[in-house]
C-alpha cells in the first residue's frame, strides 16, 4: 500500500478508522528525511495491513505542533488511537520491522488499563 498524505483535515479520520497507523513527520528540505523515505515506502509495501502516513511539517504546522515534533524525520506509531511509539531520526528497515512487531504483540486492553490507572493516579495527586 502506498503512503497516505496526512493533513489536519484527514488525520483524525485516518487514525480513528485504522487499527495501526505509522506516521513519518518530514519536510522537503530535510536530507535525512529524503534518505529515510525509501525505507518507509518499502515498509508500506511489506505491511499492507497497516496504514503508512506522511505529514509534511512545513505544510501541516498545526499537526507538527500538536505532537510537539522538534526534529525530523520523526516516526510515530498509533494502534487503536493510542500513541505507542514516537522517535526522532531516520530508522533502518529492521528498526521499522521491530517497532511494528512489538506494537502488534501488545495486549491493547492491558495498555488501555495502564493508561487509565496512570490518569487516575495523576488526578488523585492534583
Amino acid at each position: 500500500m502506498a503512503t497516505v498524505e496526512l493533513t489536519k483535515e484527514n488525520f483524525e479520520d485516518v487514525v480513528s478508522r485504522n487499527d495501526m497507523v505509522i506516521i513519518d513527520f518530514w519536510a522537503s528540505w530535510c536530507g535525512p528525511c529524503k534518505a529515510f523515505a525509501p525505507a518507509f515506502e518499502a515498509a508500506s509495501e511489506k505491511y499492507p495491513d497497516i496504514v503508512f502516513g506522511k505529514v509534511n511539517t512545513e505544510e501541516q504546522q498545526d499537526l507538527a505542533g500538536h505532537f510537539q515534533i522538534r526534529s525530523i524525520p520523526n516516526v510515530m506509531l498509533f494502534r487503536e488511537k493510542v500513541v505507542l511509539f514516537s522517535q526522532p531520526g531516520a530508522m533502518p528497515a529492521a528498526g521499522i520491522d521491530s517497532v511494528i512487531e512489538q506494537a502488534k504483540a501488545l495486549d491493547m486492553a492491558k495498555v488501555r488499563q495502564e493508561i487509565a490507572e496512570e490518569e487516575a493516579q495523576r488526578k488523585s495527586s492534583e
